[in-house]
């Protein structure tokens, strides 16, 4: 892939307003009288949510969580750079313009009779349903001796909240000297840059509080995403500090033994004072629970519409999404609820939407000062969502200081414009 022109904060703001996708629910099919229920109040659902409220459509968003808490930029929050409040965000605004948001936890889905349970016992009819549940991190034994105990003591922090707080607690609470090990699993799994920008706000921790520590990624892939722009950084920045093991070196962890906080692998056992275990992934519990899931425990869709290839007018979008070659990403998610409401729209009233075209980027700090990006243009091939070969690529692998300080103040902006516009 060739790198791109360097984009500017007016091309990050200017995508954001276009919604990253290429077509738009007609303001005249607003007034097709039907009912759309949303499950999910992430980037992907409450994008939904607002679009499809505003293409004049009546939409339920249905939520069990009063305060969503992002997940971009929380690794900031685990590096001590920002705080946890900088993450969180109420669906105030959404209810001013008109979603009905009801604070409970969808628990099935009867997709013959159109109609959602919830937990209070409340049923909601629907004519169509966006869903949204994002990922659900995997406690079953997918990675032996990882479940909801082990959790607390080595936490995942793939989901923000609790989990990020408890990891950066750990942090700080690590005498000098100490070892963190991280575990990263193999593909698919949410933000695929994550887990490396993890590791660099780690390790920009402990190189300013606790110099004598070391850090430990181990891997269960060989290659991962901006990996040369990660690892010219881990050099330049923090060499010594970080050491990355790969598959081929014996990287896979197969184990966690959380009385020890060891992280076993094939090779090796590598004892912890602080561990960072991310486990497998799925499609949120809802979508398995409703049968939206395959055999992968992923949902597959139709890359035009978004629609269910399980479930008839339910549509899937955001992480939970078999989605291609497209990543698992808020703004991935957010241009996807975008395209499935205008397809939703231009369905009820009778239409046939035309295939989108759909754009990601996604920033990574890998220090306060230093970012980095990676960017895809996504279009239907042989039905998924695969690259417009070409059209995305990396930041410059050589660039200078500046173009580094610029693309973190890009990260920033981001994150505060796409924020803005989904949650008011």
């Amino acid at each position: 892939m060739k790198p791109p022109a360097r984009p500017s904060r007016r091309d990050v703001l200017r995508g954001l307003a276009l919604g990253a996708v290429t077509l738009a629910a007609p303001r005249a099919l607003a007034q097709v009288p039907a009912r759309i229920v949303v499950v999910g109040g992430g980037f992907a659902g409450a994008t939904a949510a607002r679009e499809l409220r505003r293409a004049g459509l009546a939409v339920t968003l249905v939520e069990p969580n009063p305060v969503y808490t992002a997940c971009p930029l929380s690794n900031a929050v685990i590096g001590g750079l920002r705080g946890i409040a900088e993450q969180q965000f109420d669906y105030a605004t959404l209810g001013a313009e008109g979603v009905v948001v009801v604070a409970a936890a969808a628990v099935g889905i009867d997709a013959a009779g159109r109609r959602v349970s919830l937990a209070d016992g409340t049923v909601l009819d629907y004519d169509r349903m966006v869903l949204a549940p994002g990922i659900e991190v995997r406690l079953d034994g997918a990675l032996p001796g990882y479940d909801e105990a082990a959790a607390a003591v080595m936490p995942h922090a793939w989901r923000a909240g609790e989990q990020t707080l408890l990891l950066r607690r750990q942090l700080e609470a690590l005498e000098d000297g100490g070892t963190v090990v991280m575990s990263v699993p193999a593909n698919p799994y949410r933000c695929p840059p994550g887990p490396y920008e993890r590791a660099s706000l780690i390790a920009y921790y402990l190189k300013a509080k606790k110099p004598r520590s070391k850090l430990i990624v181990l891997d269960a892939k060989d290659t991962f995403s901006k990996q040369r722009l990660f690892q010219q950084a881990w050099q330049e920045l923090y060499p010594g500090l970080i050491e990355w093991v790969g598959l081929s070196q014996g990287g896979k962890a197969t184990e966690v033994v959380a009385a020890e906080r060891t992280v076993v692998t094939e090779f090796a056992r590598h004892r912890a004072d602080v561990a960072s275990v991310i486990p497998p992934q799925r499609a949120g519990a809802i979508a398995r629970l409703a049968g939206a899931t395959d055999r992968s425990g992923w949902c597959p869709i139709d890359p035009v519409t978004f629609e269910s290839k399980l479930l008839p007018n339910v549509h899937v979008v955001g992480d939970a999404a078999i989605a291609g070659g497209m990543p698992k990403s808020a703004f991935a998610a957010n241009a996807q609820a975008k395209a499935a409401a205008a397809a939703i729209a231009l369905l009820l009233a009778g239409g046939t939407p035309a295939p989108p075209k759909l754009i990601n980027t996604c920033y990574s700090l890998v220090a306060p000062d230093y970012g980095i990006s990676v960017a895809g243009v996504y279009r239907p091939a042989n039905g998924l969502l695969a690259d417009v070969e070409g059209a995305g690529g990396t930041s410059p692998p050589d660039a200078p200081r500046a173009v580094r300080e610029q693309e973190a103040a890009y990260a920033e902006a981001w994150f505060r414009t796409i924020a803005d516009e989904v949650f008011g």
